[in-house]
C-alpha cells in the first residue's frame, strides 16, 4: 500500500515535474497499490488548477469519480491521530492535512508514503517506517 500525499500527486499528474517519471513509474507499476486520504483532494484539486490547467483538473475530477483511485474516506481515529502528531511536532507547524496522510498510512500498515514533502514526512516517527517516495526509489 502506499499513502499519497498531495505534492506526489500533482508531480504524477503534472508532465513538467521533476518528480513525474519517478512516481508515474511507481504508479503504473501497481495503480491499485495508491491510496488518497480524503484531506489531500481540496488541496490537489486547487493545484492542479492552478499551476497545471482546467482540461488536468477536469480530468482528475472525472478520475475520482470513475474511482480510477483509491481514497481513504478515513475514521475519526485519524483525527484525533493527526491533532497528537501536530501537538508532538508542533515545532513542524504541521497541518490537518500531512496528520492526515501519516495516521492513515500508520492505520493502514502503509509500505510507503508518496510525498514530497521530506520536511515533515523525514522527521516524524512514523509506525512501520515506510518508505518515502520517490526518495527512498
Amino acid at each position: 500500500m502506499i499513502v499519497a500525499d498531495t505534492g506526489a500527486v500533482v508531480a504524477l499528474i503534472d508532465r513538467a515535474d521533476r518528480h513525474h517519471k519517478a512516481l508515474r513509474a511507481v504508479y503504473e507499476r501497481d495503480p491499485e497499490a495508491w491510496l488518497l486520504p480524503w484531506a489531500i483532494l481540496p488541496e490537489v484539486d486547487y493545484l492542479i488548477g492552478a499551476h497545471v490547467g482546467a482540461k488536468a483538473q477536469e480530468a482528475f475530477l472525472a478520475d475520482l469519480a470513475d474511482d480510477v483511485f483509491n481514497v481513504a474516506w478515513g475514521e475519526e481515529r485519524d483525527l484525533d491521530e493527526a491533532r497528537r502528531l501536530a501537538e508532538r511536532y508542533r515545532s513542524l507547524r504541521m497541518g490537518l492535512v500531512d496528520g492526515v496522510v501519516i495516521a492513515i498510512a500508520a492505520r493502514v500498515r502503509a509500505d510507503a508514503i508518496a510525498t514530497l514533502d521530506l520536511r515533515h514526512f523525514a522527521a516524524v516517527s512514523i509506525p512501520g517506517a515506510p518508505k518515502l517516495l520517490p526518495r527512498d526509489l
